[in-house]
């Protein structure tokens, strides 16, 4: 535990540092905070791809999906940890160096709208750390890891999320690739952060031998509050995704033309 979060706080942020900093040294002629973005995204890429990789390890070891047990369904809950506190920290940063210009804005002003700005994202990261995390840890006792390997494959979408910022930064965002990047996360998005929620309800139900309509009933009704502030914002994030796929497939003259 201590090993983890201890290699979590220094990879994480060091990661970041060492990635910019890289970047403003070989592309001088990028901006400082195109350097961060750049540097952000390819640590929550890299986070995606632990996270996602620990998640079917999980699913695939845990037969019962209410009894089997796996470690990494509680040991990679200590590396989640140190990546949310960063991230949180590396929004802020990104923020700043964005907006710290424009107006001459006092470093208060910038944070409250920082707040407003990212105020669903620092929300579900928070509710992560203060919620999730003591729910994972202590509450749920010996029971429940393949649901944990389930949320964890949650972050398979976040890769092509991350590439498709980068490639906006690269100047790319009328190429093939982008286009094709956009409907992969379309696809992953909808099936491992939304379709995710109805399979965990189907798994739980076929494994004590109850419909999928039937399941949400017999499993504790805090557990289904949980599920709801979870899926709440994922179907948002959705629709904003689905709104600029339809942007970027539309080629009326008068979206070209704005």
């Amino acid at each position: 535990m201590l090993l983890t979060l201890a290699c979590g706080s220094l990879f994480y942020p060091g990661f970041f540092v060492l990635c910019a900093w890289r970047l403003h040294q070989k592309l001088p002629q990028w901006p400082v905070i195109d350097c961060l973005t750049f540097s952000n995204r390819l640590v929550s890429s890299i986070q995606a791809v632990l996270a996602t990789v620990s998640g079917f390890t999980v699913i695939l070891n845990c037969k019962d999906v209410i009894t089997d047990r796996h470690w990494l369904a509680r040991e990679y809950i200590w590396a989640l940890i140190p990546y949310m506190t960063y991230d949180l920290g590396a929004m802020y940063i990104c923020y700043w160096y964005r907006y710290r210009g424009e107006d001459k804005k006092h470093t208060l002003a910038i944070f409250r709208n920082f707040i407003k700005h990212d105020r669903l994202m620092l929300m579900h990261h928070i509710f992560i750390l203060l919620v999730l995390v003591p729910i994972t840890q202590v509450l749920r006792g010996e029971r429940g890891d393949f649901f944990v390997g389930c949320i964890f494959t949650a972050e398979f979408s976040t890769p092509f999320v991350s590439l498709g910022r980068i490639l906006i930064l690269l100047k790319q965002q009328h190429t093939l690739a982008y286009k094709v990047n956009g409907f992969l996360t379309l696809a992953t998005f909808f099936t491992c952060r939304i379709l995710l929620f109805p399979f965990m309800y189907w798994s739980y139900g076929r494994q004590i031998g109850v419909s999928f309509l039937q399941s949400p009933f017999h499993i504790p009704f805090m557990c289904n509050v949980i599920n709801a502030v979870l899926i709440a914002p994922q179907l948002y994030w959705f629709s904003l995704l689905c709104r600029k796929a339809a942007q970027m497939f539309d080629n009326s003259p008068a979206k070209k033309d704005s």
